[in-house]
């Protein structure tokens, strides 16, 4: 979905892992989240697209850390996934979608 918009515009792609830290399993989280930016990137790289990867593990919130990125670079737009949740969940365990839809500086995509 981001390669059909980003390469007419010759964009750059900046993907992004958020981990809280702090968790005991958080040596395991990073290295997945490790493996998932390399597979993000190298997808792009095989359609020519320009990626950079970040693995921002700063003590926020993975939604306060992709808007607090968004607010300190040059981001003219954020895709994120989502997965759907009963109302119950999201009031709660929060929702970093609705976090970013709602605070992010610029458009937000959803993508289920």
């Amino acid at each position: 979905m981001v390669a059909q918009y980003a390469k007419p515009f010759d964009a750059m792609v900046e993907v992004i892992a958020s981990i809280e830290g702090g968790s005991a399993n958080e040596e395991v989280e990073v290295q997945q989240a490790r493996q998932n930016l390399e597979y993000a990137e190298a997808q792009l790289k095989e359609k020519g697209i320009a990626v950079k990867t970040h693995l921002l593990v700063r003590g926020m919130s993975p939604g306060e850390d992709i808007v607090d990125f968004a607010e300190n670079n040059t981001v003219n737009a954020i895709f994120i996934g989502i997965k759907r949740r009963s109302k119950v969940g999201k009031l709660l365990f929060g929702s970093n979608a609705q976090y970013i839809i709602l605070n992010a500086p610029c458009p937000v995509m959803t993508v289920k």
